[in-house]
């Protein structure tokens, strides 16, 4: 259309064609930013805009098969908002499920979940200062589903009623959402911003918003909002999934074309930021804060367009900061490290300033040296640049990948490519192809050279001199506001000296003796997994599928894991997760991120429930170096020191906050409340963590590494030749193991309270936050019938709390309900429902949790089953749509097979769940006088509630 009218005006003047054509390139300006840069936009994503003005992306793609996914972009946020409008931006959003000209109020959730769209993971929205985001979640491509979809986008877009009574019921989750989240993180990202920029607009238009403006905002206010900020040219819908195109632009012409063009509001003001500001400090202080010092200056603004000339700019800057980066990991990473972990980099203040950061975190204490250092590191980087080594390793990084995203071209996830959509509406990104990115890459890399990166790095920052400082942590810096200034002026004066490089050592583990011999070779024929077990007693399954294209995910399990914990020796497994901290004998952690740079694997260790486990995912090219890894980690974890001392500085931190949140106080109670204190279940004393060395953790664990079990799970796109040689060769090579999990039986005891008295935790956090759980025993999952039925229950549970906590109440904005039935411990399982509600409406949330529960077990309405059942249906068809989906069932064909037998049958169990099922699980299960309710309290609060724990 624009293309049209260009020509029309041009033939309709007599004076020249090009003088017509410039005007009109200066009163036109391009609907998508690819129209005036040279890289060529993705041909299959499909762009057009409506008469109306409003834009729209589509894109048909298969990955997942049959689905979908639905935003609707609406450029305005909080920073749209008036001085009497702060928080608005985010009500409206909320009022987007209260009610339209075609979905009466309370209808658009459980139309949905009939639908098969749960609310929350499927069905959500979001605000920020530029945007508000509302999303749909296809679990089908049937076009009904679609044809709803489409009409919720158009309602939201524009036939919202707002009603007053409707905003008064939905303004109490909205007090509820702002209390949850005015936690200490929330309020030092808050002094973090007034610091950063005390007299600017975004400070003050968080998008929460304000206090007043929400107790008090009527639907009059709310609708000027909306109607001011939701037109036409102001709206992009993106649809990416498995449709055609041409249907998907049919059909959004069908319900967005006859939306009435009006004016878009122009671009807010985020502004002033002063970046002339120098020698300004900041001290922020909360008990539940880890240390951490920033030190920052300003730079002007630069408007960069996404061009190639501006990428190739982009990736000199990305490797020079990525080497100062590498640098700052190693002394993080080292024995006796001055800090945490450090950041140097530049960000940018919306389009107001630039801002160069060294960030540091360190252990409570240490900031000095933990400063002093990085500073140091930095300085010194900046000083005399980088080396060949270095920028090779940074390179090799980006090309691995770039690599990886071309050749997973044709399955990119329907996820992937809206966020590429939606960076180019909301950052002027281009979505090229990954191809034509690489080609690019590779055009450019010779180019990438250490003195290129050190220009580009020098260029890109501002110096750090009179910086501004911020600190914040549990207590102020010894010497306040003048030590801080004397640490930084010691970094500047201090002599500093051109770094030494080495070369990366090679991999050592590559030899690991003769291939393993294959005993057995089985293929299980309803899903095709090939089952292969090798003398040595190892287990391997494999599933060949390309619906990740050059993607290969793995999961080794080793016999072991938490049930090697005993009441007399609890922490047994605690500093497992830290293996790979100590590296491998012949390499430390450091060493091996050089020796790996490029590759697509890593060293990862875990103790969960059922094993130990290894995991990730690779490509079929570094498979065997994967599987080295692997076999270099079981056989030779180097227990490095420096892998000791990062768990201890962890542990410091952990005990520092356990109790900041309602949400970590309970989760660090919960479990020696349930157990009477069993000390597997029950957080021990800070000491007993720290003493925890990698000696005492060879000699608990060695055993299993050198003998335990394994079954090794591999799934994706892979040649199954070249895997089964790769396997063989390393984990296959090794010594004869234990050829079957062991039962430990008398380690599956898990005991549930007896005590049913109220239990009161204490949290530390904000005067106005509480949180109630309460918790009935089940079952274990060994009744896959049952098991089902409560996860029914569960969803039942969850929309019940929704309707009533959240929807006619207004008391909380997430509650939920969980079913979890072990498959680890015997007879042991919880139903569980979680309420974060204001401290003085604990009482009522507690009577309305168990009124609803007394409705559940006096009866349930079909309509109610299956709209818990339908998205437990949905999920079940899309699970093998993706690589974690086929994980779940392959890990444990050979030891656990009856699983493969469950998924089969998990469709007629959900299918045969009837009213009458329901109703006498709640029955069974649901007894107020078997609930365990816990009582998470402010700790000012505490001696007023009895039954304190």
């Amino acid at each position: 259309m624009r293309l049209f009218a260009m020509f029309a005006a041009v033939a309709a003047l007599t004076f020249s064609p090009a003088t017509s054509f410039a005007q009109e390139v200066q009163t036109d300006p391009p609907a998508w930013p690819f129209e005036e840069s040279d890289i060529p936009v993705d041909p299959a994503f499909h762009f057009g805009v409506l008469d109306n003005g409003m834009r729209y992306v589509l894109r048909s793609n298969g990955t997942p098969e049959g689905t979908a996914l639905v935003r609707l972009h609406i450029g305005s946020g909080s920073l749209d908002e008036t001085d009497s409008e702060r928080g608005l931006a985010h009500f409206v959003e909320h009022m987007a499920f209260n009610g339209s000209t075609r979905i009466p109020e309370g209808e658009m959730i459980p139309l949905l979940e009939r639908e098969g769209l749960a609310f929350g993971a499927d069905t959500n929205a979001s605000t920020g200062f530029e945007r508000t985001l509302y999303m749909l979640n296809l679990p089908r491509n049937d076009e009904d589903l679609l044809e709803t979809a489409l009409m919720l986008m158009r309602e939201t877009a524009s036939e919202l009623l707002i009603e007053q009574e409707a905003v008064e019921r939905e303004r109490g989750i909205i007090l509820a959402e702002r209390r949850d989240r005015n936690n200490f993180a929330y309020k030092a990202a808050i002094d973090g911003f007034e610091f950063s920029a005390p007299d600017a607009r975004f400070v003050e238009r968080v998008p929460i918003g304000s206090l007043d403006v929400l107790e008090n905002a009527s639907a009059e206010d709310l609708r000027g909002f909306y109607e001011r900020n939701y037109v036409p040219n102001n709206a992009v819908l993106v649809i990416v999934g498995d449709y055609p195109v041409e249907l998907l632009e049919a059909r959004v012409k069908h319900w967005f074309a006859d939306w009435e063009a009006n004016e878009a509001p122009g671009d807010p003001v985020t502004g002033p930021v002063d970046i002339t500001r120098t020698d300004e400090i900041d001290i922020y202080v909360d008990p539940a804060l880890n240390e951490t010092i920033s030190v920052s200056r300003y730079s002007p603004w630069v408007e960069r367009r996404d061009t190639i000339e501006n990428r190739r700019q982009n990736l000199l800057r990305q490797v020079g900061f990525g080497i100062i980066g590498r640098r700052l990991a190693t002394l993080a990473r080292g024995e006796n490290a001055p800090f945490r972990a450090a950041r140097f980099g530049v960000d940018e203040l919306f389009e107001d300033a630039r801002t160069t950061t060294l960030t540091v975190n360190t252990s409570d204490g240490e900031w000095r040296n933990g400063l002093i250092a990085a500073g140091i590191a930095v300085r010194t980087a900046l000083e005399y640049g980088f080396s060949e080594a270095e920028v090779a390793e940074q390179v090799a990084r980006l090309r691995t990948s770039i690599e990886n995203a071309a050749g997973a071209t044709n399955t990119r996830s329907n996820s992937a490519l809206v966020s590429a959509a939606l960076g180019l509406i909301q950052s002027d990104n281009i979505p090229s192809t990954p191809q034509s990115s690489l080609e690019r890459f590779e055009s450019f890399a010779d180019q990438i050279t250490p003195e290129a990166a050190f220009a580009a790095v020098r260029d890109e920052i501002a110096e750090l001199t009179q910086p501004l400082i911020r600190f914040q942590g549990r207590a102020e810096p010894d010497g306040g506001s003048e030590a801080l200034t004397a640490a930084w002026s010691e970094v500047e004066t201090a002599e500093i000296e051109a770094p030494e490089f080495t070369e990366a050592a090679e991999f050592a583990y590559q030899d690991f003796g003769d291939a393993g011999e294959i005993i057995s070779d089985t293929i299980e024929e309803r899903l095709g997994i090939r089952k292969i077990r090798f003398a040595n007693g190892v287990m391997l399954n494999l599933k060949q599928t390309d619906i990740s294209e050059d993607r290969v995910s793995y999961r080794l399990r080793l016999d072991g894991g938490n049930l090697l914990n005993t009441e007399d020796d609890p922490l047994k497994t605690a500093l497992a997760s830290s293996l790979p901290a100590g590296g491998l004998g012949a390499h430390s952690q450091d060493e091996l991120v050089s020796i790996l740079a490029g590759r697509s694997v890593r060293f990862s260790f875990g103790s969960g429930s059922e094993g130990f486990q290894m995991s990730g995912t690779t490509t079929p090219r570094d498979l065997e170096l994967q599987l080295q890894l692997l076999a270099a980690g079981l056989t030779d974890p180097g227990y490095h020191k420096e892998g000791e001392e990062q768990y201890r500085r962890g542990v410091a931190q952990f005990f520092a906050s356990m109790d900041a949140t309602p949400g970590q106080a309970l989760g660090n109670k919960i479990g020696e409340i349930l157990s009477d204190r069993d000390p597997r279940f029950t957080i021990q004393p800070e000491d007993a963590y720290a003493a925890l060395t990698y000696e005492k953790l060879q000699a608990d664990i060695g055993d299993r590494l050198a003998n335990g079990a394994i079954e090794l799970a591999i799934v994706g796109d892979f040649d199954p030749d070249d895997a089964i040689s790769a396997v063989a060769k390393t984990l296959g090579a090794l010594p004869n193991r234990e050829t079957d999990f062991m039962s430990r039986e008398d380690a599956r005891y898990r005991p549930f309270t007896a005590d049913r008295s109220l239990r009161v935790i204490t949290h530390s956090g904000e005067p106005d936050q509480a949180l109630m759980r309460v918790i009935w025993p089940t079952t274990d999952d060994s009744d896959h019938a049952e098991a089902t039925r409560l996860s029914v229950l569960a969803r039942v549970l969850q929309i019940r709390l929704q309707e009533v906590l959240r929807e006619q109440l207004g008391q909380a904005y997430s509650p939920s309900a969980r079913s979890s039935t072990s498959r680890t411990w015997r007879n042991y399982g919880t139903l569980s429902v979680n309420v974060a509600v204001d401290y003085t409406q604990l009482d009522p949330a507690r009577e309305a949790i168990m009124e609803m529960v007394d409705e559940l077990r006096d009866g349930v309405d079909q309509d109610l089953i299956d709209r818990a059942r339908q998205p437990l249906l949905e999920r079940y068809e899309n699970l093998l749509k993706n690589l974690g989906g086929w994980m779940s069932l392959v890990d444990n064909a050979q030891s656990e097979s009856v699983r493969l037998d469950r998924y089969f049958d998990a469709p007629e169990l959900l299918e045969g769940i009837a009213a009458e099922d329901i109703e006498a699980a709640a029955k069974q299960y649901l007894d107020s006088e078997s609930a365990v309710i816990l009582q998470v309290i402010p700790e000012r609060f505490a001696t007023e509630t009895q039954g304190r724990e």
